[in-house]
Parts: structure tokens; sequence; C-alpha cells
């Protein structure tokens, strides 16, 4: 996790705290996790392949209860926020990183505060194969 400095703005250690909903519901795919940081209007988009994969809320979070969690094979979490950047008092840019099986993704998550709350309304990321050791 982004270690957060005594003199920063209270808001980096806000989005800190909000996802960590975030990394639990992905490593236990948990929806019940996600669905408390990310918007119900939220976008899900992914290019690697080749072709655009963009799904709404609706469309991600059974994919998700579907699969089997990277806890419950015994995988290690490799989940960190590189980097928190403010557009505005209730807008943000986090990019962050973690792996599920043989993939390791980058995400570029972008936020607003509404009501208090900090929830995700775009996911947009890349996902590279990991080498088997």
């Amino acid at each position: 996790m982004l270690d957060r400095p005594q003199n920063l703005d209270p808001r980096y250690g806000d989005i800190v705290a909000a996802l960590s909903d975030y990394f639990e519901g992905l490593h236990h795919s948990d929806t019940s996790h996600l669905k408390r940081i990310f918007h119900p209007q939220a976008i899900y988009a992914c290019a690697t392949e080749g072709t655009l994969t963009r799904l709404a809320m609706d469309e991600y979070f059974p994919i998700v209860d579907q699969r089997p969690s990277p806890a419950s094979r015994g995988e290690l979490r490799t989940d960190r926020i590189l980097s928190i950047e403010f557009a505005g008092p209730v807008t943000a840019f986090v990019r962050a990183e973690c792996s599920i099986g043989v993939k390791h993704f980058t995400d570029f998550l972008t936020l607003v505060c509404l009501d208090g709350e900090w929830r995700i309304i775009a996911k947009v990321f890349h996902f590279d194969i990991k080498e088997e050791a």
C-alpha cells in the first residue's frame, strides 16, 4: 500500500482506506467488498487482448462471483497503490497493481467522492502473463 507522510492531504488516507475493499474483494472474489468501492454506474474496461472488453457492474460482479478466489488457491497478495493524483476536491486517479493467477494487472482507477465516500467510477486496466517460477 502507499505510504502516506503525515503532512499530506488527508484524502490520501481516505482513498487508501477505501481501496482496501477493492483489494480484499479481488483477493477473495468477494463482491460484497467490491460493491462498496465501485459506484453502481462504474465501467470496467480492458483492451489488452486486442479487442475492447467493457462491462457494467451488473455484468462484472457475476464473473467475480464465479471465479475461484486467489485466496482459496493460496496465492500471495501482490496488491499495491503506486500513485494517487487529485483533480479537484472530489476526483482522484489511482494507479495500482495486483495479481490474479498468472495475470499481473496494472489498474487505472478513477474515483469520485460522493456523499463523503470515495468510489471507483472507472477501472481501465492492462495485464501481463507472469512467467512460471
